[in-house]
């Protein structure tokens, strides 16, 4: 190949300069997984000209074996990674090599905090690729081109990993990419042939297409007997099994090959939580290899992640992020799907609407909750995990999809008032476990914290008679009960929204005593609406407040404030939400409002009741500055 005199030096993003520098300091400590990542990038390569070929032959260049290359230089000190994959253009190197082209790339670096061993995880969650090479590399050297283009158009790319790098226009006669590795002096270590094949074996042994090395050539020498053992040239020897991990039998697959093969496919570097490994026959035939990882990827939650499973119609590689094959809520879930059913010029228009696509769906859902299943009912400590990791995905389920949705609710976890800890640990069925006798409802509140929950005044009432309370504090949560209407044959009931009716809970003892209260302050909930005006849709009288004095309640029909303030942080119009004021009879300062008889100060008192609940239940007023001053003026009027 000759390089052009045209050349061109471009500045890294930002980002890649922040991530080269982390890097080479955060996963020095496991260097050889450069390898893996070259070598994985090389095979990715391959399955896309290979699905390319399908509409268009003639990109093969008449050289359809598809395979990866590596060779050493001891006395350069390169080491070379060569695939005849799809190769890029001009365009592409700089695209690819000069940034990261990842969504919430900014955020990810804002969480890393200069501790190497913490950031070597986040460094790994988020994927480095290409540029581990600069962990064992202080120059490398990448000469590519597309498939199908003039073997004038190849291109050069080179940097030493400080903040710029060089292209040139060069030529190439092979189609794919060679990546020259110019070795740190104090990584020769990796010029060794027998360390590069037991990296190449430990790593890439579940590789589709062949990693070769070459094996030098050995000459005649002396056998037994005064024969001689004829010389054997040189030549290119596969060095990994170069069958699709997939298609082999499970009896066959050992626990690390499937962990290396997960890394492959995620370009995680943690080992997977758990795997299922199938082969479905009948009406449609596939194969599933389904990983739940152990941690969440940086982006879940941005809307442009890209998620679903790797997608081969008869084991030909046909497109990343195949997200029509599992619902939305299962999106961390990574892995591939192998049909027989399909054709391969599948699209994703095709597989919008395809009935194969829905009966794999189907089955591949039913085959991840099976594997969450069996987690939380066999280790509850590493479903924890799970659940802090992926909880709040798998609450967008109920909505989602009707048909699990009871499955979905017995995966769930919350925290309640039976716990004494915001952990989520309390699941539907330990709650059923434990309802009262003649407890007919599931309870739950929804809050913005954890504390704001727990130290509701709705709660009392169900504190004094002991009755569990669901305690929700995710942003999810609201919509989440909007969606889940019963468990087990249990309907849920929101402690804030609506009259309570606590059924056959409720004493005739208690009944008589807040009757007796209420005609000891006859008059006062009247008097109270009228002062409150169109403030409040209705005042009245509740035995759910034992230290409180008073409380609002969401209408039954009616947006509860969750809800509303959902809706307002997405931007959304909300109409002016009217709520219930109810006042607890027994309470001390409910008593001495209704013996004031100054209609200004009565006005006072009922403002500052109001404000304190709304304080309560929505977390801040809307006018802070007319509570403070009628507070003052009451505080003012008591000192006199």
């Amino acid at each position: 190949m000759a390089e052009s005199a045209h050349q061109e030096t471009h500045g890294f993003q930002t980002e890649v300069k922040q991530l080269l520098q982390l890097m080479i300091h955060s996963l020095y400590s496991n260097k050889e997984i450069f390898l893996r990542e070259l070598v994985s990038n090389a095979a990715d390569a391959a399955d896309k000209l290979r699905f390319k070929a399908l509409s268009n032959d003639s990109l093969y260049e008449g050289d359809g074996d598809l395979q990866v290359k590596l060779s050493i230089d001891k006395d350069a000190g390169t080491i070379t990674i060569t695939d005849n994959g799809i190769g890029m253009n001009k365009a592409d190197v700089i695209e690819h090599l000069g940034t990261i082209a990842k969504s919430g790339t900014k955020e990810f670096f804002g969480k890393l905090s200069g501790d190497d061993a913490k950031d070597s995880q986040l460094i790994g969650q988020f994927g480095v690729g290409f540029y581990s090479a600069f962990i064992v590399a202080d120059k490398v050297t990448v000469c590519t081109r597309a498939a199908g283009d003039d073997k004038a158009q190849g291109a050069q790319w080179e940097s030493a990993g400080e903040g710029e790098f060089t292209i040139a226009d060069i030529e190439k006669a092979e189609r794919g990419t060679e990546i020259t590795l110019h070795l740190k002096e104090e990584e020769k270590e990796f010029l060794d042939d027998w360390r590069l094949r037991s990296i190449v074996s430990k790593y890439s042994d579940h590789i589709s297409i062949p990693v070769k090395m070459f094996k030098e050539e050995e000459p005649e020498r002396d056998g037994p007997d005064d024969t001689k053992i004829p010389a054997v040239p040189g030549f290119w020897e596969s060095v990994n099994k170069a069958t699709a991990l997939w298609t082999r039998d499970k009896s066959e697959v050992s626990e690390d090959e499937y962990k290396e093969f997960y890394k492959h496919i995620s370009h995680d570097f943690s080992d997977p939580m758990t795997w299922s490994h199938n082969k479905v026959e009948g009406k449609t035939e596939y194969t599933s290899l389904l990983y739940i990882p152990s941690k969440a990827p940086f982006d879940m939650w941005n809307r442009d992640h890209k998620h679903g499973l790797k997608l081969y119609v008869q084991r030909v590689f046909i497109m990343d992020d195949a997200e029509q094959m599992l619902p939305t809520y299962l999106r961390f879930v990574k892995g591939l799907l192998d049909s027989n059913d399909l054709p391969l010029n599948v699209s994703r228009e095709i597989l919008q609407d395809n009935k194969v696509t829905q009966a794999m769906r189907q089955g591949c859902t039913k085959r991840v909750l099976q594997m969450l299943e069996k987690i939380a009912k066999n280790d509850a400590e590493k479903y924890q995990v799970f659940w802090a990791e992926f909880g709040n995905a798998l609450k967008e389920g109920p909505a989602e999809d009707f048909a699990n949705k009871e499955k979905i609710a017995g995966l769930m976890r919350f925290a309640s008032t039976h716990t004494d800890s915001e952990a989520q640990t309390v699941s539907l069925a330990d709650y059923i476990s434990r309802m009262q006798e003649k407890q007919e409802k599931i309870y739950y509140i929804t809050a913005d914290s954890y504390q704001a929950a727990k130290s509701s005044p709705h709660l009392e009432i169900f504190r004094k008679k002991g009755i569990e309370v669901l305690l929700m504090s995710d942003r999810v949560d609201e919509w989440l009960m909007s969606h889940l209407t019963d468990f087990a044959e249990k309907s849920f009931q929101s402690i804030t929204h609506g009259a309570l009716d606590l059924g056959d809970l409720e004493d005739e003892e208690s009944k008589k005593a807040l009757e007796e209260a209420e005609k000891q302050v006859e008059g006062l909930a009247e008097r109270v609406k009228a002062a409150l005006g169109d403030k409040v849709k209705d005042v009245k009288f509740t035995h759910r407040l034992t230290n409180s004095p008073a409380c609002i309640v969401a209408d039954e029909q009616g947006m509860t404030t969750q809800m509303i303030k959902l809706m307002q942080a997405a931007g959304q119009p909300v109409p002016e939400a009217q709520y219930h004021f109810e006042l607890n009879p027994e309470h001390e300062l409910v008593k001495l409002l209704a013996d004031v008889h100054d209609e200004e100060q009565f006005a006072q008192w009922t403002g500052v009741l109001f404000d304190q609940a709304a304080l309560s239940e929505q977390g801040s007023l809307k006018d802070p500055a007319s509570f403070v001053q009628n507070l003052n003026k009451l505080l003012a009027s008591l000192a006199k």
